[in-house]
């Protein structure tokens, strides 16, 4: 017999679910954003969480809890939007599940089951973050961070992580390939693969990483290209958005989603890290390659594309966003889903012609206090100039 707290449980998982989004009071001309997370761990299905029968349950006690759902791939497929979920247990090990919207801003609903990837690596503790590419060449690409215990560390927080890569039709069956070897650099993570062959090759964004944690020597965001996608395999990392002192990529930046094809450059959100007093910062930022040459960066806007706001500043790591996934369709609408504090998902709606202005028409950074000032003055110069204009 179900027990009753069930349908007390469903009633207030229908309503969160069916609650219409809206936009907020936000305003900066680059994007919309919302009132509400289009998912929090609320979302989870009840029977995922409690065992529902009444006798062996009968205090309807949570036994495979949830604490958070985040870092989410996205692709609009069969006219509705999925987002392959990083949903974060209560005992620390992540997996992904696939939630689906008819609006990409509201109605976000977990499909029957969470995905089961074959298991082919033994030594793999813990997945997370996958990335979703729609290949040329017709598959579903998943790449995501495979986490494993450092077995020549006794620390036992020290960990090795590797590029997973695992490829679908329908998000339903998936195929597990080999893990991406990149011979240059000892881990990767935050990896994307690129939507199109580059001179016949498969060509990956990697983070080339000394470590689990701390970059390192790694430069930045790389670029690799390989022939095999089945036993993938980069000799060469060309870094192509560097790590630079005193700007938001100080400490890291890691590609975010796969980047979006635009009419005059290929159009990337990255994320970028700085120490602060209050421990790492997490914003995204952007930047345009040319569709030509994905490895040739053409714009860089000065600061930051989209940082935490307000309650979204709250959670497990606070003061962070992170994106992974964006969804795109055939009107120019870009979706943006973005994790908040690495604990909820919300989204950014743009497109992709508001996305090139504000590449190719916003500043670069200077790079020095004297230079930004000069920088804004000429913005203020030029601005009182148009209002005596419009006064005469």
């Amino acid at each position: 017999m179900l027990h009753k707290q069930y349908y007390v449980e469903q009633e207030r998982a229908e309503r969160l679910i069916s609650r219409k989004n809206q936009k907020s009071s936000f305003y900066n001309g680059i994007y919309d954003r919302y009132e509400y997370p289009v998912l929090t761990r609320e979302f989870i299905p009840v029977h995922w969480r409690y065992d529902l029968n009444a006798q062996t349950n009968p205090y309807f006690m949570e036994r495979l809890g949830v604490n958070a759902v985040m870092n989410s791939g996205a692709v609009f497929l069969n006219g509705k939007y999925h987002l392959v979920v990083r949903v974060e247990g209560n005992d620390r090990k992540s997996f992904f599940a696939v939630a689906q919207s008819d609006t990409g801003i509201d109605g976000f609903r977990f499909w029957d089951y969470p995905v089961e990837l074959p298991d082919t690596c033994p030594e793999e503790t813990n997945v997370y973050d996958m990335r979703l590419t729609q290949h040329e060449d017709g598959w579903i690409y998943g790449l995501f961070c495979s986490e494993s215990k450092d077995s020549t560390n006794p620390d036992l927080s020290a960990a090795v992580a590797a590029a997973g890569i695992v490829r679908t039709k329908d998000l339903k069956t998936w195929e597990r390939l080999d893990n991406l070897k990149t011979l240059r650099s000892p881990q990767q993570r935050n990896v994307a693969l690129h939507p199109e062959f580059v001179d016949g090759k498969y060509a990956f964004y990697t983070r080339p990483m000394d470590g689990f944690i701390e970059t390192g020597s790694g430069g930045g965001i790389g670029f690799g290209l390989c022939g095999d996608i089945c036993h993938a395999v980069i000799d060469e990392e060309k870094i192509i958005s560097r790590r630079i002192y005193h700007t938001l990529t100080e400490a890291k930046n890691g590609a975010g989603a796969p980047p979006v094809k635009g009419k005059k450059c290929w159009i990337h959100i990255a994320h970028g890290v700085r120490n602060t007093a209050a421990g790492l910062r997490y914003v995204l930022y952007a930047f345009g390659t040319d569709l030509k040459d994905p490895s040739r960066v053409i714009a860089e806007p000065s600061g930051v594309f989209l940082v935490p706001l307000g309650q979204e500043r709250v959670g497990d790591v606070s003061n962070v966003v992170f994106t992974n996934g964006a969804a795109v369709r055939e009107n120019g609408d870009v979706y943006i889903y973005y994790a908040s504090c690495d604990t909820r998902m919300h989204v950014a709606v743009t497109t992709i012609d508001r996305l090139e202005d504000y590449l190719f028409a916003t500043p670069k950074d200077p790079l020095r206090s004297a230079d930004c000032v000069k920088q804004r003055c000429s913005l203020i110069r030029q601005n009182l100039e148009l209002f005596e204009q419009d006064t005469v």
